[in-house]
Formats: C-alpha cells, structure tokens, sequence
C-alpha cells in the first residue's frame, strides 16, 4: 500500500486535496482525521505539518508526499522533487531598507533573517559569500529589521505589498522560484503504486490545462483549420452528413481557446464548441 503525505494546513493543504480527489483518490471530510486509508486504490493518506513531509519523505516513514519545492530543499533531508504539481508557486527573495540594497554581494558580513535558514545558507554559500548570521524566525519576518535582529530578510514574496508596507524593497535575483511538489526518497527503489499516482495526477494536470474543441469547417478549409489545431498527436477528422464539410476535435492549450476560436472563425470554421476535460491519460 502506498503511503502519501498531505499538508493538513496552509496554502497547500486545500489544492493538494483537491488535486488528489480530481485524480480519483478518497479524500477526508473531517480536518481532525490524520489517517486515511482508500483501500479500493491501495493507497494510505497521512495529513501532516507541510514543513515536516519532506523529512518523513526522506526517512521512509510514508513513501511519497506533496509538500513545497522550498520547504523540501530547507529540510535537509533525503527527499527529492518527483513531479512539478503547478500550484502554490511562490518566489522567494531577499529584501531591505529601501534605498539601501541593490546587490546581493551586499548580504556578506550582515546579518540576514528568515524562516528558511539552510535554504538561505546553501544559496549564499554557491556564491561564495558569508553571512555574519542566519537568523530563523518562525512566521512573517518583516519586522526584524526594524527590531534590530537582522540587517536583511529572506522570505517568500507574492506582490511584494507587505514589504513594501514595513518599509523595505526586493532586491537582487530570485533565491529560488517554488510550488508545490510531489516528492519521493532519493535513494532506494521506487515504492510500488507510484507509477500510477504520477500518471494520475500528470492526467489531472493536462486536464487543467487543455481543453477538447470541436468545430466544422469545409473541406477546402481543412489544412488550414488544422494548422490552427494540431492537436498534441493530430486532430480528428470525421465527414459529416453534408460532404462539403468535416468536423475537427483537437486538445488547445485552456489559456489559447479564446484566440484559437477567434483564428477558426475568421478562416470559416463554425459550430466552435469547447469542452472542458475531466481526466485524461496521454
């Protein structure tokens, strides 16, 4: 029975679920429930704190877990991302006093506050620079400038409205650009039941992603239609009552459709319909 770890609490607890029931997986109805078994996918669901998956990842407690690219790479543990979930994303930066910083060379000999300490740690160091102090605080880090306990912060940024709001601005590159993941034990065999949780939720995701969209078109128009639609292997192609014309179903991109539709119309196609996909193996 495979054993996956879910964020109990957070922003990735409620998308994690989701996508998880999205992907045909029993899910709790009842946040105080830690455990829960779905024998009918052989399968066994650990609600846990989203920062201490990786860990149990990593020792081998549960086999696989859905947790964020950030939190696992500050565990230190031997956990490693298995699949991209494209939710959660989230960049994580440093910021100061405005008008003060500019260049991350800067942060050497200062000292720096965060909630991801070895993350930090591991970033300066590939760059040959030190820190005279990482500082961990758990929770919004904002004011630890202000409060003398940091000359700098590290810390996860959105739009940047609440930093802006204390007084500080972003400067210099993205320590690490996040979101959620699915991750798996570095070392050792791949637990059994894995193969087909990433093909569901792989399913899941190009559901979100693509759409089926079916039109007519006259036959002259064809080429010129799929061209527009290629489809991910080729688009179907059927005749239809009236010989002069096909009907076209092809998968397009969700944030094209718009645009596809528009394209379709002003060659001659009619009849666009979109529908959106449940689930899908590729």
């Amino acid at each position: 029975m495979l054993r996956i770890a879910v964020p109990n609490k957070g922003s990735l607890s409620e998308p994690a679920v989701e996508m998880l029931r999205e992907a045909g997986y029993r899910q709790r109805r009842d946040s105080r429930e830690l455990v829960l078994p779905d024998p009918d996918n052989d399968v066994e669901f650990f609600f846990l704190r989203p920062r201490d998956i990786a860990v149990y990842v990593g020792a081998g407690t549960v086999d696989v877990g859905i947790t964020g690219r950030d939190l696992m790479l500050d565990s230190e543990s031997a956990a490693v991302e298995h699949l991209p979930l494209g939710f959660a994303r989230s960049t994580f930066r440093f910021a100061g006093t405005a008008g003060e910083w500019t260049d991350v060379k800067q942060v050497g000999g200062r000292r720096v506050a965060t909630s991801y300490p070895v993350l930090v740690r591991s970033y300066l160091r590939s760059l040959g620079i030190e820190p005279a102090g990482v500082v961990r605080l758990d929770g919004a880090v904002e004011s630890a400038i202000k409060l003398g306990v940091a000359d700098v912060i590290a810390d996860v940024v959105e739009t940047g409205t609440t930093l802006r709001a204390a007084g500080l601005e972003i400067f210099a590159e993205p320590i690490l650009r996040s979101e959620a993941v699915l991750v798996r034990r570095a070392d050792g065999d791949e637990p059994a039941g894995l193969d087909v949780l990433t093909r569901r939720i792989q399913g899941v995701l190009t559901a979100r992603e693509y759409v089926l969209m079916d039109y007519d078109v006259p036959l002259g128009l064809v080429d010129a239609a799929v061209a527009i639609t290629p489809g991910l292997e080729s688009p179907t192609v059927s005749p239809l009552h009236n010989r002069d014309w096909a009907a076209v179903r092809a998968m397009v991109r969700r944030d094209q459709t718009n645009r596809v539709m528009d394209s379709l119309y002003d060659i001659g196609a009619r009849a666009i319909l979109v529908t959106s996909i449940h689930a899908c193996r590729l």
